[in-house]
Order: C-alpha cells, then sequence, then structure tokens
C-alpha cells in the first residue's frame, strides 16, 4: 500500500465491504470518508505500545474505518510508524485507493525520543542544511517555515511508507500568534501555503488545512484567533479558485461544543459559527478529542444518552455526539487497544443522530 491517494472509486468500494453502515460514510470532496476515524496522539514511545498503535490501526480498517490522523511529533514520530507498518500488513486486503490518511507538522518531530538540548537539535537539523533559520523557531517548539514544512511532509511520506499524503495539516498555527505580530503570522502563512500548493504539484500532498485546538474556537478578539475565511482568502490568493485548503480539524465534544454554538466566524458578511462558516466557504470539518483524551468516556448525562439514541456506553454516546454534528465530517478518536476499537466502531451499524433531534440537546427543555 504505497502509491496513490483516497478516491472516489476507491473508498467508494471501501465503503461497500460494509452493507449494514447507513450513514456511516460521508462524500466529500467526491470521496467517501467514515464518519468515526482513528487519532494516534497518546501513549508511550516504546515498542509496546508501537506494536498496539500497529495492531489498533489494522483492526480499524477492519471494522470499516478509512479515516487515519497523527502528526510528525506524536509519539516522536513513532505514531506514523506504526500506521507504515498496519498499512503494510494491510496492503494485501485494502488499496492504497482506499485509506484516507492525514498527518500534521509544525512542532519539532524529534526521533523516537525526546531531546535533552532542542536548540542543539534544531541547529543540527534544520538550521546548518538550510531548511530554517533560528528566527523561523517560536516557542522553542514551533516552526512553518516553507522548507521546514516540505521536509516535515518528506519525513512522514518515509515513515508512512508512502508516495502521497491525503491531507497534510499545519498544527496548530496559533503557537506562532504567541511570538509573532499579526501581519508577520498572515505572511508566515502565505508562504506555507504557498509552498503546500507546490507539494500538491508534486502529488506528495492532496489537500492541506490547519490542525488547530484554540484557533477556531475562541473570540475575534483573542490573541490567537483565526479567521476561517482568511485562510481561505489567503489560500485563493496563491493557489487560485481551485486551491487546496480544504480541511480544518479542531476540538469538537460535548464538554467544547463552540464549534457548533459560538458565532465568531464571518463569512458572507455574517457572523456564524465555524461550522457554518466552513458550510459556506467549501471547508471539511474533522473533530479532534472527541471523547477529550477519555474524560468523557465516563459521566454523560442519561437525557443526553437518550436523545442520542441510547448508545450502549458513555464513550459510544460521546463519539455519536460529534458525528451527529451537523458540519462535522468525522469525529477522530484515539484508539489504542483492541478493546477500544470493537466498542468505538460498533458504531458502524448505528445511524447518526437526527439533526432535528440533535438541536433538542440544545434547548432549554432539554
Amino acid at each position: 500500500m504505497k502509491s496513490g491517494v483516497a478516491t472516489g472509486a476507491g473508498t467508494g468500494k471501501f465503503a461497500a465491504r460494509y452493507a449494514n453502515a447507513e450513514g456511516f460514510y460521508r462524500d466529500v470532496n467526491g470521496i467517501k470518508l467514515a464518519s468515526v476515524g482513528i487519532g494516534t496522539y497518546l501513549g508511550n514511545w516504546d515498542d509496546e505500545t508501537d506494536v498496539r498503535y500497529k495492531d489498533t490501526v489494522s483492526a480499524y480498517v477492519r471494522k470499516g474505518g478509512n479515516v487515519i490522523d497523527t502528526a510528525a511529533n506524536y509519539r516522536f514520530q513513532r505514531s506514523e510508524r506504526s500506521i507504515g507498518n498496519a498499512l503494510k500488513e494491510l496492503s494485501g486486503e485494502f488499496g492504497r485507493d482506499e485509506i484516507f490518511v492525514s498527518t500534521k507538522g509544525g512542532y519539532l518531530p524529534f526521533d523516537s525520543e525526546p531531546e535533552s538540548d532542542v536548540g542543539k537539535y534544531f541547529e543540527e537539523e534544520f538550521v546548518s542544511k538550510g531548511i530554517a533559520a533560528r528566527d523561523d523557531l517560536v516557542g522553542g517548539s514551533h516552526c512553518i517555515a516553507p522548507d521546514y514544512l516540505e521536509s516535515q511532509v518528506e519525513q512522514s511520506l518515509r515513515n508512512l511508507g508512502i508516495d502521497s499524503v491525503d491531507l497534510f495539516y499545519i498544527h496548530n498555527p496559533e503557537a506562532q500568534l504567541g511570538a509573532v505580530d499579526r501581519y508577520t503570522f498572515e505572511a508566515r502563512m502565505a508562504s506555507a501555503f504557498e509552498k503546500l500548493e507546490e507539494l500538491r504539484d508534486e502529488k506528495k500532498i492532496g489537500s492541506y488545512g490547519a490542525a488547530t485546538w484554540n484557533g477556531f474556537r475562541v473570540s475575534p478578539d483573542d490573541q490567537g484567533y483565526h479567521s476561517l475565511e482568511g485562510f481561505v482568502r489567503t489560500a485563493s490568493q496563491v493557489g487560485g479558485d481551485e486551491h487546496g485548503f480544504r480541511y480544518v480539524q479542531l476540538p469538537h465534544n460535548l464538554a467544547m461544543p463552540e464549534a457548533y454554538l459560538v458565532p465568531n466566524q464571518s463569512a458572507k458578511g455574517r457572523a456564524v459559527s465555524l461550522l457554518q462558516a466552513a458550510e459556506d466557504l467549501g471547508i471539511t470539518v474533522m473533530a479532534s478529542a472527541s471523547i477529550l483524551q477519555g474524560q468523557l468516556s465516563k459521566g454523560v448525562p442519561m437525557h443526553v444518552r437518550g436523545v442520542l439514541g441510547n448508545p450502549t456506553t458513555d464513550a459510544m454516546t460521546s463519539i455519536q455526539f460529534v458525528r451527529s454534528t451537523p458540519g462535522i465530517t468525522t469525529a477522530l478518536v484515539g484508539m489504542s487497544s483492541l478493546a477500544h476499537v470493537e466498542e468505538n466502531m460498533s458504531l458502524v451499524s448505528v445511524p447518526p443522530t437526527p439533526e432535528q433531534r440533535f438541536a433538542e440537546l440544545f434547548t432549554k427543555d432539554a
């Protein structure tokens, strides 16, 4: 499983393997994506966890999931390598065109374990090789210089064992705003987008986006705020109408519903929520932290479970909330054990909660 990217024909074939999956797959950007994706953020940086992630990714795909999310810095590149081993194992059963793989670049990745001298690492790996300048690094850990991002794409492709990644996110771009002014930030993002457009032309990435934590959830007067409309405008300026900025990722869950509720974005001259802005601007939204790193796997109120169709566990209820939110394509969930995969992927046969019923969660009588 090496060449190509996810395609309409490939992902359609994948979805057709799972007959009892009403509403589980979503049609976006010409492909079919599972509404529950696997994340690979948490875990120790050791061989045992590597093997466990390889096994859970393989099990997730076999259970009907085709959205795999990772980042260069997750477990110091080990998560990407575990996914690469899983994709190799799955290659006899599934084609590369059936599976959607996204990764991220921005944070220093290190190699297999933390570095004791971060400054020396950055100097030797990037500055001395002409990939980045010292001033490109902010907060001691974050860089979005164009050549640095290209190096991260190349590194991720090697780790994953594939020729092209379907989606490459700039990871938490708001980290830059703690160190540079808004004008400098926008110039850096424009240069980053320009490089990512070049990598699209070279078929090394299919599309690109921004994976954030706070940027799309905070108010416009917050230092770390991101305007989705502004990002799309920048992408259009450097890539034209057919630009590759097509996805964003942000936390969305029962405890953090701002993407659905808070009108902190502007689109078509209106103040709207992030999810409405994304719909207006043609951007696909992927939700991270669906169960908030396990915090929402217990204690979910019974009335919430009832509105969402009475899933059998709190974790499933929390995931059902996210995948049923209008405008969310995929609920990303960290799965580091086969038991997690078995439980979470039982949602393949559970339709999402209808929009009108979902809205009852936010009425006064709910």
